[in-house]
């Protein structure tokens, strides 16, 4: 919904929140449903209410808990019951500077202040241990905004007893402590309250009179804010920008000003606001987004252009460079194919408005409303596309990876039979039970895959390790590569046991990589583990969503025998293990 993108009314959304959930839940959206705790140190109602916005707008219907006022700590520490039967799916612990304690006296030791930050340190440690070992689920945490007003003026970031050199040591606690525990993350409030502005962030009267701990028009930006993070840790993040050319990541249009007329580079100040911008998308890279052009031009002006020996994005940073007088919003969806990539996959970042609404209105694209060349990268950098809560070895990669499917079809192309055109990749396949250096990975994947996913299932990493040490689960995954390369963990697999059956929970595999039949080389190893530990069937189920239509058929394709079919589409196969199995795959030389 156009209204809850970035940048939005925060007084619209406040004014019209119960129209606005009601259109949401009346949209065609394939909800994934999540049980979410809001743990407060103040009042959070509102906060609640608006991040179920944002959250339906991103594809996760939440059911809420929500605690007394400041009871945050008490919930937890002393088991309150509601909160143990809700069994939630993420824990979201929502404090402020409100909620430290004490700060120090100026007439404390350095000794007397270090104290003081372990124990309030510790209040937290203590807090977050017990939810990882009571509910096993991520946990948002906020760290602390600046306080609203310092004691020591200038000294109060570098003194010992100033308080914002005390919440500085106190978030530098908390960062630590995130960087060694996977599914525990910050929400970084201090860096949000700067970007509202703080003064505006913390009026004192909303602590007075209603005990929140930030004004009432901050609470979209925070509840925004927030919904991004789970959405991320649940795989809704965007994967590809689609990028127009002139006037976007340039100044003036190449075709008519020529290469050398157009403003990029230090010459110019608009030149150097458009290299600061592509700078910004390059660096998206890092990350794993992949980077593809879409701009009506003829394709010799658009090279030139990405050529110009002052920019920064060149073509070979991009994937799939479509330059050409189609509509973009064709151009975008060939793009998509081209890349098995389902066209909301995309953001389409374009000067022109009309341009923009077509695509929004065709594709169900997201398309931000980027202003003028100077907020570009705060526009797109602020909705969180992109948020990063875990960030693995392939997504470092993962540019290259789709260069390498590239040179694939290119290869395949040339050849007539598509048997010849596999031998010819020289595949390699590892297939084994899960193991630690792949967890992100398997997490990763399992909440990312959409298409290629037979039930939708997504876990976090700690129940990826949960599943891993134990006896009742079966899991495989597989990794593939070639003579173009290594495309890392593409497919995973996961069982439980009930006696001689093994009923599937999740088998999903990176969409980069079909038809190569990798899908025959995994269902080969889990029969093959499955005969090991004494599984005589293998039972196998299909739920249908929007972006899974794909694989309705598969387990016909595998052996699996249709046993059942409710009206909602559901399918229940079945496939009894043979005493001679026969492998499917052909082609990849598997290393189990």
């Amino acid at each position: 919904m156009q209204e809850l993108q970035y940048p939005f009314d925060s007084r619209y959304i406040i004014k019209k929140k119960k129209s606005i959930k009601r259109q949401l839940l009346e949209q065609d959206i394939n909800f994934i449903d999540k049980k979410i705790a809001i743990l407060g140190g103040s009042t959070t109602h509102d906060i609640m209410m608006i991040m179920e916005l944002f959250l339906l707008d991103q594809g996760i219907r939440p059911t809420f808990y929500e605690c007394e006022y400041a009871q945050y700590w008490e919930d937890v520490m002393f088991d309150n019951p509601e909160l143990v039967e809700f069994k939630p799916d993420i824990i979201y612990i929502h404090t402020s500077n409100r909620n430290i304690r004490q700060y120090p006296a100026l007439a404390m030791s350095a000794e007397e202040v270090d104290a003081m930050l372990d124990a309030d340190y510790d209040h937290f440690l203590k807090l977050w241990g017990k939810i990882e070992n009571t509910y096993h689920c991520p946990i948002i945490q906020n760290n602390f905004e600046y306080p609203f007003y310092r004691l020591l003026g200038n000294a109060d970031a570098t003194d010992i007893h100033g308080r914002v050199s005390y919440i500085n040591r106190l978030n530098e606690r908390f960062a630590a402590y995130a960087r060694e525990h996977k599914d525990f993350f910050i929400q970084d409030i201090n860096y949000l309250s700067a970007t509202y502005g703080l003064d505006k962030w913390s009026d004192p009267l909303y602590w007075h009179m209603y005990k929140y701990s930030l004004s009432m028009e901050a609470i979209p930006a925070l509840a925004f804010n927030v919904s991004n993070i789970i959405k991320s840790i649940y795989g809704k993040n965007k994967k590809a920008l689609a990028l127009d050319l002139d006037n976007t990541l340039w100044g003036g249009i190449v075709g008519d000003d020529g290469v050398e007329g157009i403003e990029i580079g230090p010459e110019t100040s608009m030149g150097q606001v458009y290299s600061e911008f592509q700078e910004y998308l390059k660096q998206q890279k890092d990350i794993g987004v992949i980077l593809n052009i879409c701009s009506k031009n003829e394709e010799e002006n658009a090279i030139a252009g990405l050529n110009h020996p002052d920019g920064v994005i060149r073509p070979d940073d991009c994937i799939v460079i479509k330059a050409n007088w189609d509509p973009k919003s064709k151009n975008l969806a060939d793009t998509a194919a081209e890349l098995n990539l389902l066209p909301e996959s995309f953001v389409f970042v374009d000067d022109n408005p009309a341009e923009r609404e077509i695509v929004r209105t065709q594709l169900n694209v997201v398309s931000p409303e980027i202003g003028s060349v100077e907020d570009y990268i705060r526009v797109i950098d602020h909705s969180g596309f992109f948020e990063v809560t875990n960030l693995s070895a392939d997504d470092a990669k993962r540019n290259e990876m789709y260069k390498e499917n590239a040179k694939r079809a290119q290869l395949e192309a040339s050849f007539d039979n598509y048997g010849d055109y596999l031998v010819s990749l020289e595949m390699k396949g590892t297939i084994r039970g899960f193991e630690p250096i792949y967890m992100d990975r398997i997490a990763q994947l399992s909440n990312k895959s959409n298409q290629f996913n037979l039930t939708t299932r997504r876990y976090t990493r700690a129940e990826i390790e949960e599943i891993a040490g134990s006896d009742e689960y079966l899991d495989i995954y597989g990794k593939l590569e070639d003579k173009f390369g290594d495309n890392g963990v593409v497919s995973v697999v996961i069982g439980h046991k009930n006696g001689e059956i093994l009923d599937m929970d999740l088998w999903i595999m990176s969409c980069r990589v079909l038809k190569r039949d990798m899908e025959f080389a995994m269902m080969d190893g889990l029969v093959h583990k499955a005969k090991a530990a004494g599984i005589k069937t293998i039972k196998g189920y299909y739920y249908p969503t929007a972006k899974n239509k794909m694989v309705k058929d598969f387990y016909a394709l595998m052996g699996f025998t249709l046993v059942n079919e409710d009206d909602e589409g559901n399918r229940t196969w079945e496939f009894v293990i043979p005493d001679e199995y026969e492998n499917k795959n052909s082609y990849i030389e598997v290393i189990n």
